[in-house]
């Protein structure tokens, strides 16, 4: 169209061809230690991002440890052998830099970023961090209250606490997935500077580990730097437990988290998906857009657009060395629950029946062609990919070669992925709202039972509301007990959210009582959570005040 075409507006305007992009090359070695090294060179700006890839994730902690990994993370920058915590904090801002630590199911990575002509001096404040850590107790004091003071934040805001219990629901209780990554407050109370340096004696090793260089530099600085800062580290580290990841159920289930009075409701669906090493990655990520992955999915055209339920809706695959979680999550009034329920299971049931449309599938792959530089456009965007090989023993040249493999997914290979990655049949539903205003449109729907129908709901205890004051207040009252007493007696051993002393929330074991597979559970926030032959249970909704609305 020339200069003086007149634009016609009434026409949508088509998009453009996808520009090309190229991932850095990346450049493997390893040093003599077993430390792997990659190296990914961009001299577009002066600029270098340095990370420690440990091999020193939460999923090989025991449940009695959880938080550990993370709360070790946290601790690095707390002090070395040669100074304290302020003293390296000055040192690395000296340098235009500081500290900073991710703690996953997986690993954990310890990075930097600093102009170029400062490198050395990063790469040697990298490894005093690393290699002489000091952990005194006031800085370990310090952290461990504010991660215990996070935990119970988490669980006065309905977000995190239905993302909390839709984890615990998605997975047995042998799975480590089925608790926050943080911990719980009786893990991580106990933890002090024995268990952190034991747990950094164990897993802070040359052998598994990985030194990511990524920016204006050279490959051969980067290997003079690491023999230099990290030949002399030694050790491979040992074996954590064997993770094992297992569904909680195998069978549709619903359960209500009571806020008495809540004016909207947070709703999770889902299930343990698929791990990282699937072969169905690449139709796997374009499955997931066209369901709830991006703003024009089918879950947001639905439940936002058309039905105007929520500000928003998505779905989501978090691929881990394990089997991770998909959940399809959205925040919904409180009357429109069960419709959201519903029209959610509507479109994930069909795009699994009938897959995507060819349309569908050609926008998909474009938004996660177009979208892929944008995630990549600064050196610790890069080197965080690069990570990704490390951690999930990726080839080098996955992500030079990422954009084209998307492209190549046709609407058949998103359609069979998703037939095997993805049980509506097995799906939890999580709702942490009013259980007096959702409980029976959720009845009516009719979706969690063997036959198709929702099983009756008996009872909730009289004193579920009357007992919140007395859970707060650390003590649980004569009839609170009496309640907790009864669900104990009726042929159920406890399960999931159990409320204890000072109204800790805490996962318990899961029953193997009569609750009929497929029955909706309640929850409130009475005195524990137990499954007994009336297929009734009750979950905390966790301590603090009872707020009305969110």
């Amino acid at each position: 169209m020339s200069p003086s075409t007149p634009l016609d507006r009434s026409r949508e305007p088509a998009p453009g061809p996808v520009r090309d992009f190229d991932f850095p090359p990346v450049t493997s070695s390893t040093l003599a230690n077993g430390l792997g090294v990659r190296v990914a060179t961009m001299s577009r700006l002066p600029l270098v991002s340095i990370s420690m890839v440990l091999d020193a994730g939460e999923a090989g902690l025991p449940t009695g440890s959880a938080g550990l990994a993370v709360l070790s993370g946290g601790a690095l920058d707390g002090g070395t052998q040669k100074r304290t915590g302020p003293e390296l904090a000055e040192a690395l801002e000296g340098i235009g830099s500081g500290l900073s630590v991710h703690t996953g199911w997986d690993s954990t990575t310890v990075s930097l970023t600093c102009l170029a002509e400062r490198k050395e001096e990063a790469m040697a404040l990298l490894a005093e961090a690393l290699l002489q850590p000091a952990f005194p107790e006031p800085e370990v004091e310090r952290l461990r209250n504010q991660r215990l003071a996070a935990i119970r934040q988490r669980r006065m805001d309905p977000g995190t606490m239905a993302d909390d219990a839709a984890a615990h629901f998605f997975y047995a209780d042998e799975s480590p997935y089925h608790r926050p990554l943080a911990g719980t407050p009786e893990s991580v109370a106990p933890l002090g500077p024995a268990e952190i340096l034991a747990f950094v004696e164990r897993h802070y090793h040359p052998g598994g580990s990985g030194l990511v260089v990524a920016g204006d530099v050279e490959v051969s600085e980067v290997k003079e730097l690491a023999e230099a800062h990290f030949g002399s580290w030694k050790g491979a580290g040992e074996a954590d437990l064997d993770v094992t990841v297992a569904p909680r159920f195998t069978e549709r289930r619903i359960l209500l988290v009571d806020r008495p009075g809540a004016v909207q409701s947070e709703i999770r669906i889902g299930q343990m998906g698929a791990a990282r090493s699937t072969p169905h990655f690449f139709p796997l990520q374009v499955f997931n857009t066209v369901l709830g992955g991006a703003f024009t999915s089918r879950l947001m055209l639905n439940l936002r657009e058309k039905q105007g339920f929520t500000y928003g809706v998505r779905s989501r695959l978090s691929l881990r060395r394990k089997a991770g979680p998909f959940s399809i999550s959205a925040a919904v009034g409180t009357e429109v629950t069960a419709p959201a329920v519903r029209e959610a299971f509507t479109e994930l049931e069909g795009l699994i029946s009938e897959g995507p449309t060819e349309d569908e599938v050609a926008g998909a792959r474009d938004f996660i062609a177009g979208v892929f530089p944008l995630r990549l456009e600064t050196a610790g965007q890069v080197s965080a990919r690069i990570a990704e090989l490390l951690v999930y023993g990726l080839p080098d040249d996955f992500f030079s070669s990422y954009r084209d493999r998307i492209r190549e997914v046709t609407p058949e290979a998103a359609r069979a992925a998703g037939q095997d990655v993805l049980r509506p049949g097995e799906m939890v539903v999580v709702v942490v709202g009013s259980v007096e205003g959702i409980r029976a449109p959720l009845e009516e729907l009719e979706l969690a039972a063997h036959d198709g129908r929702l099983k009756e709901i008996k009872g909730f205890g009289p004193q579920r509301v009357r007992a919140v004051k007395e859970v707060l207040a650390g003590r649980l009252s004569r009839s609170a007990r009496r309640v907790a007493a009864a669900g104990s007696t009726s042929g159920s051993t406890g399960a999931g959210f159990t409320s204890g002393p000072g109204a800790s929330l805490r996962f318990a074991p899961e029953a193997t009582g009569s609750s009929p597979a497929g029955s909706v559970v309640s929850a409130s926030a009475a005195a524990g959570f137990t499954r007994g032959s009336s297929a009734c249970g009750v979950v905390p909704a966790g301590a603090g005040r009872v707020r009305r609305g969110f």
